[in-house]
């Protein structure tokens, strides 16, 4: 007869809602968006899949709880900061959460932020605009149209344009080097290596003329 113990029983982790969108945000990481159900995270977490609905009635609102945890790990600068150096920052915070959760990328920047904690963070994301004699409509003139840059930078590089569908008999890099040479040439230039110098030298061009534009409204 052996003397050995028995076996420990492990200890069931209780569910809460943020485990369930922690769990989620880590599968969609893993396996995109579209593998996403509750059928597959109730697996992952061990339990059945109604179980899940008890903290979150549908998809949309679990799709909003991992909304909230990109927003939380995307810091709005102090104000204490000059103001470029805060949109600056804005700027790579919101590029760095995209690119840390591609997966869920498209969903991230095309969420409208209506529901509380989108809204709290549009408020203070706006506020980073805010400057003496800039009118609200020119505030979200600048918003905006950073907003655009951010967007497509990010999702281009969370996605990637070579991830893309491409052409169902696409031109032989043979063919493409002799008759396109130009767009050959270039996409020598669209590496990954090179995303980071690009973003910057966009943003600081954004920067530059969101600058100007305090400026002028200040000296008006």
């Amino acid at each position: 007869m052996s003397d050995a113990p028995p076996p420990r029983r492990r200890r069931k982790i209780p569910l809460s809602a943020d485990r369930i969108a922690a769990e989620a945000m880590a599968m969609v990481d893993h396996d995109g968006y579209g593998a996403l159900s509750f059928r597959a995270l109730a697996k992952r977490l061990g339990c059945e899949a109604m179980s899940l609905y008890h903290y979150f009635p549908s998809k949309a609102h679990l799709t909003d709880a991992m909304v909230s945890i990109c927003l939380a790990e995307t810091p709005i600068p102090a104000d204490d900061l000059p103001h470029r150096d805060r949109l600056r920052r804005f700027a790579f915070a919101y590029r760095d959460t995209v690119l840390r959760h591609p997966g869920f990328a498209q969903i991230l920047v095309t969420h409208r932020l209506n529901h509380r904690d989108g809204l709290s963070f549009l408020e203070r994301a706006t506020a980073l605009f805010d400057a003496p004699g800039l009118s609200i409509a020119r505030q979200a003139h600048l918003f905006r149209v950073m907003s655009y840059y951010l967007t497509g930078a990010a999702i281009d590089e969370a996605l990637g344009y070579a991830r893309g569908p491409g052409a169902a008999e696409p031109v032989p890099g043979e063919d493409a080097r002799r008759d396109f040479p130009r767009i050959t040439a270039f996409g020598a230039h669209f590496g990954p290596d090179s995303h980071l110098p690009i973003f910057e030298a966009g943003l600081d061009l954004i920067l530059d003329w969101i600058e100007a534009e305090m400026q002028a409204a200040r000296d008006a």
